[in-house]
């Protein structure tokens, strides 16, 4: 059974930078794409950033020029790294794999103070 966890979210002040990890566990790894998305109070979750199998990566406007997604399949890890992060990046971070159970990590929050 595959198993996502987030770690590296925290409280920021805006210009600040964080980098998020997620570990998968029971699955072959390399195969699959992988996404980071994020949910806001009273908004619907939203893509930021995905990556292929093959290394291939597309981001939401809002985050390009200021997020990086990357990947090590040795460490079965996908990161996201945020950079100048503004208050309205603030939310519930969450990986996906997507693979044929379409698996979701439990999330962990992000919080850019003004």
């Amino acid at each position: 059974q595959v198993r996502l966890v987030e770690s590296g979210g925290g409280l920021v002040q805006a210009g600040g930078s964080l980098r998020l990890s997620c570990a998968a566990s029971g699955s072959i790894f390399s195969i699959y794409a992988m996404g980071w998305y994020r949910q806001a109070p009273g908004k619907q979750r939203e893509m930021v950033a995905v990556i292929s199998s093959g290394g291939r990566t597309n981001y939401a406007d809002s985050v390009k020029g200021r997020f990086t997604i990357s990947r090590d399949n040795a460490k079965n890890t996908v990161y996201l790294q945020m950079n100048n992060l503004k208050p309205d990046d603030t939310a519930v971070y969450y990986c996906r794999m997507f693979s044929s159970t379409d698996t979701w990590g439990q999330g962990t929050q992000v919080t850019v103070s003004s």
